[in-house]
């Protein structure tokens, strides 16, 4: 699939300022990196003739793309506010046995992907 041996993407990935090749400090998502990659261009793109390869391809990186807003997700629980949900930390705090729950992790309603 990578005949010149490229990594792929990488948590500290720098970003590319569009036009130029010059690399910009800006971090870049592992979304963006991906949809950059497999976006229909009107040159070839051998990435979309791989068929079943390009099937597991964008299955392990869906899992990876999803693996990072969980851990932006679990790691910035400060800045999402989560302190705000008072009930939920009730109802478990009147629970008979605290040790029946990890740690608390809540999840924005922006997040897609779960029920």
């Amino acid at each position: 699939m990578f005949p010149r041996g490229e990594d792929g993407y990488a948590i500290n990935f720098k970003g590319v300022e569009p036009g130029t090749s010059n690399q910009i400090n800006k971090m870049s998502s592992s979304m963006s990196f991906y949809a950059y990659h497999l976006i229909v261009r009107s040159t070839e793109n051998r990435l979309l003739n791989y068929r079943q390869l390009l099937h597991q391809y964008l299955v392990d990186m869906y899992a990876k793309i999803e693996a990072e807003r969980l851990l932006f997700i679990r790691l910035n629980q400060k800045k999402l506010r989560v302190d705000e949900y008072i009930h939920l930390k009730d109802a478990i705090t009147n629970d008979s046995d605290p040790a029946n729950h990890g740690k608390l992790v809540i999840l924005p309603s922006t997040f897609t992907g779960c029920p």
